[in-house]
């Protein structure tokens, strides 16, 4: 492989076998060895070089990432939260956790992984036993259940797969007592909006991709549900198709894409909508609407993606703070998380982000 014959090149290294004498004593050979070994990267990092051979990141995207990382690391507290705005719902927390594996960091090795272990001990631990909600809203408990499909998706951690059916049967009980069946601010709504409910149904798709059984019936009451919200023009409103905005747009049309819906009408015309709004910026929800905005568009069209996501970039490296951070009224750790995952498809190592 390519990054083992550049390490051969190592002057450490080269022709190691022939430097060693006859007579050098069997004890002294395994010491060499174990010195060589030294010299070679662990598999993770071997594996995420060669990814990144293929699939080239910037040096400025990879800065802004890991200053950022550095940032999460350092102000995670002792329980796997973060005590700044919303930075101790599950929720966020999860977003945080999502942040970090979309890098391709490992719960197991690595800088980060008591990190990302502490992240999902407290996700776990704010599940509550009686029905499986975790947090204090469903935007709260569908994040929180995103990413322990990811989690699961990606490790298989035994501790996970209980946690997670039981995240993904509340989704679906809130839903079957739902008139709109879609969702709300909590498990007991009768009303629904397209923020909450797109949330919720992307969660289900990671759980599914993940391997937990999901109805297709409820699959598509939702994605009925979010049709209403759409105008003509591909545009998505927040209750009703009235209102529509780029940031719910976002939304409805990554699930669109999740659901497999490109070949419509509706789908180019939500596209459509976005491609018109590249230069936008939700001055109440930034990071919200990045997050959705780079998944929409990566999933739309990646000529559109492209050139969206260069400004994207551009504008996030000007906002960064010194130590990491990014500015925003919900806390450091919502802001610094969205951030992060807005730039995440430049490594597309989420199951999530897979076509």
């Amino acid at each position: 492989m390519r990054h083992h014959r550049e390490y051969e090149k190592a002057p450490s290294q080269i022709n190691f076998r022939k430097r060693i004498q006859p007579k050098t004593s069997r004890a002294n050979y395994c010491l060499l060895i174990l010195i060589a070994l030294l010299f070679i990267p662990n598999f993770s990092e071997a594996q995420s070089l060669l990814q990144r051979e293929e699939n080239p990141i910037s040096p400025q995207v990879e800065t802004i990432y890991t200053r950022g990382l550095r940032y999460l690391a350092l102000t995670q507290t002792d329980d796997g939260s973060w005590n700044d705005g919303v930075g101790q719902e599950p929720g966020v927390v999860g977003l945080c956790l999502m942040a970090f594996l979309a890098h391709g960091e490992d719960p197991n090795f690595g800088p980060y992984s008591q990190n990302i272990q502490n992240g999902i001990n407290y996700i776990l631990k704010q599940q509550k036993n009686s029905n499986g909600y975790i947090g204090s809203s469903m935007y709260s408990h569908g994040f929180a259940t995103l990413a322990l499909a990811e989690c699961y998706g990606m490790f298989r951690d035994p501790r996970i797969a209980p946690a997670l059916k039981k995240a993904v049967d509340l989704i679906l009980s809130a839903q079957k007592r739902n008139g709109k069946k879609a969702w709300r601010y909590n498990p007991e709504s009768n009303g629904a909006d397209s923020t909450v409910s797109g949330c919720q149904i992307i969660a289900l798709y990671a759980a599914r991709n993940a391997g937990i059984p999901v109805p297709n019936e409820a699959l598509a009451k939702a994605l009925k549900y979010m049709a209403s919200c759409r105008a003509s023009d591909g545009g998505y409103g927040y209750t009703s198709s009235m209102g529509d905005k780029p940031t719910l747009t976002a939304i409805g049309l990554l699930c669109q894409a999740l659901a497999k819906q490109k070949d419509t009408r509706s789908f180019r015309a939500s596209t459509k909508y976005l491609a018109n709004q590249l230069n936008f910026r939700d001055k109440y929800y930034p990071y919200y609407f990045e997050y959705y905005m780079a998944q929409a568009l990566f999933h739309a069209d990646e000529t559109i993606f492209e050139e969206w996501n260069a400004k994207n970039i551009q504008y996030l490296a000007t906002i960064q703070a010194p130590d990491g951070s990014f500015p925003g009224n919900k806390g450091p750790a919502f802001s610094t998380a969205g951030a992060l995952l807005s730039l995440a498809l430049n490594y597309r190592l989420l199951p999530i982000y897979e076509k």
